[in-house]
This record gives structure tokens, C-alpha cells and sequence, in this order.
């Protein structure tokens, strides 16, 4: 049995992720996207959709865009 990153948890279905050559051994996909989904850089709640970018900044929608002043920034055309 494996270990979970995230939680230590013991587990023999564990999978794992490899990102940027980095590996990471998970028991979830909740553990998962607890270590790999980015935070928004407006309210802090993790990213598991497409998210919107301003350069390097990522946010969970438009609305976080704009209160962090990108109005340019849509979810949708």
C-alpha cells in the first residue's frame, strides 16, 4: 500500500499525478486538487475548472476578475 500525500492516509487504490516532473502519490481526487489546483487571486477558493487568466494571475471566474480589476476578463463569449 501506498501513502497519500495530502492526507498520510494509507490506501491500496492510490493513483498518481505527475505535473511539471513533479509526482505526487493521492488516495482522491479531493487530495489531489487540495495539493494541485491553483487558488484563486481574488476570493482563495481552489480552481477545478478552466478558471481566467490576467498573465500569470488566475481566478475562478470573470467576477473575481473584475473585483480584482480586470473588467476585460469573460467566462463566456
Amino acid at each position: 500500500m501506498a501513502t497519500c500525500d495530502t492526507c498520510g492516509n494509507e490506501y491500496h487504490n492510490t493513483f498518481t499525478i505527475t505535473r511539471d516532473g513533479t509526482t505526487g502519490t493521492f488516495d482522491s481526487f479531493e487530495c489531489a486538487a487540495a495539493a494541485l489546483a491553483p487558488d484563486c487571486a481574488h476570493c482563495g477558493c481552489r480552481i477545478l475548472g478552466h478558471g481566467v487568466e490576467a498573465g500569470e494571475t488566475i481566478f475562478c471566474c470573470a467576477h473575481c476578475a473584475h473585483r480584482a480589476g480586470h473588467p476585460e476578463l469573460v467566462d463566456h463569449a
